[in-house]
């Protein structure tokens, strides 16, 4: 009875890892600082304009922002887009945002509108947010004119409110700073 049950024990431990091991090789990898932004095509909710990228960027830089409606880090991080948007705007640096895992929660139109600072807003973004491997959000990044990711903001544990969203704001415009001073 030892050995049947050492056996079963055996089994079992060696199907979960083989079943593991094919669900981690079966993520995309992670993009990290360095890598190029996949390109992907979808409508501005707010104008209407159908975009690509990375003809979108026009050759310069962009702040991503993957969000929900009913994200508190977002909602607490968009007032700093708002400031970056406005103050890096004759830089030409844009504000691409992404409606992602929004779970029928909300009205991203809405809450787009509501924003009310110039921006691109892609609706049902979930397909565009899975190839930049976004799974926690705000997924935030900045490309450079080229589509190149230049920053990914990591992970924290701080909780949502104005703190960490100021160090976003802070980690965003020093980036944001040394790619438009290089240009």
């Amino acid at each position: 009875m030892f050995k049947k049950t050492q056996l079963i024990s055996a089994l079992v431990i060696s199907i979960t890892a083989g079943l593991l091991a094919g669900t981690l090789q079966a993520q995309a990898p992670r993009l990290v600082a360095g890598d190029m932004a996949p390109a992907w095509q979808g409508k501005d909710m707010l104008s209407g304009q159908n975009l690509s990228f990375p003809a979108a960027l026009n050759n310069k830089p962009a702040v991503l922002v993957f969000w929900a409606t009913w994200c508190p880090y977002c909602k607490a991080f968009m007032p700093y887009a708002k400031a970056i948007q406005a103050d890096f705007a004759q830089a030409g640096v844009q504000i691409l945002t992404f409606n992602a895992k929004e779970r029928g929660k909300g009205d991203p139109l809405k809450y787009a509108k509501s924003l009310d600072f110039p921006m691109v807003a892609i609706a049902d973004a979930d397909a565009i947010a899975e190839r930049y491997t976004v799974k926690f959000i705000p997924g935030l990044m900045v490309v450079d004119g080229n589509g190149k990711i230049i920053y990914r903001r990591g992970w924290t544990e701080l909780p949502a409110g104005k703190k960490v969203a100021q160090q976003w704001s802070e980690e965003v415009r020093d980036v944001l700073e040394n790619v438009t001073a290089a240009r």
